[in-house]
Order: structure tokens, then sequence, then C-alpha cells
């Protein structure tokens, strides 16, 4: 129905920057929100940033101030700028979405992820 496919993610230096985009695809009529998660191994998913409809959005402590989320709306893409990174940062980011599909269905799908590595 509706696919998400991440890509930007990479090997960067601590104080480097990432770009990180994902574009929905797919049976979509509109969508509701659109955000990036992280993990680790052994840890659980961690939301990373999220934007809405309206564009507003929301970050994780960790980030603020280095991250910045945005959207293309006539695309069905969403962006995630990672300035001033940190060894810290190193996981992998999924992109996940609420979508609703021509059909009228809700869906919440979510990308394969994308690696993001940073080198101390």
């Amino acid at each position: 129905q509706v696919q998400l496919v991440e890509s930007g993610g990479g090997l960067v230096q601590a104080g480097g920057s990432l770009r990180l985009s994902c574009a929905a695809s797919g049976s979509i009529f509109s969508i509701n929100f659109m955000g990036w998660y992280r993990q680790t191994p052994g840890k659980q998913r961690d939301l990373v940033a999220v934007i809405n409809s309206g564009g507003t959005t929301n970050y994780a402590d960790s980030v603020k101030g280095r991250f910045t989320i945005s959207r293309d709306n006539a695309k069905n893409t969403v962006y995630l700028q990672m300035n001033s990174l940190k060894p810290e940062d190193t996981a992998g980011y999924y992109c996940h979405g609420g979508v609703r599909t021509i059909n009228r269905d809700y869906v919440e799908p979510w990308g394969q992820g994308t690696l993001v590595t940073v080198s101390s």
C-alpha cells in the first residue's frame, strides 16, 4: 500500500553533517505525520524528530538545536538535517509515517532504515 524509502546515511566524523531523506509512495491520500526514529543494538527505538501536516515539529531533547526536520508535501518527502554530529548519534535511523490511503485506511508504515555512523 504505502512504502517509505530512506536515503542519506553514512559515515561522518564528529562535528560533521548528514542529511537524511525519506520518500513515501503508494496509495497515498494524505500524510498526517512523518518522523525519524533511531535505534542501537539492544535498545528500543526512540523518537528523534517528527513533523505533522501543519508543519509543527517535535524533537528529542538530545538533538534540539542540532537536527532539523522538514517536509516537502508535494514530493511526500521528509528530511532530517543533522549538524554537529556526535558519536552518540550513531544508530540506525528509521522513517515512520501516519498515512491515510486512497481507500481511507489509516496505516503507519516504517522504512527499512539507514545507518548513521559518527566517528570520534
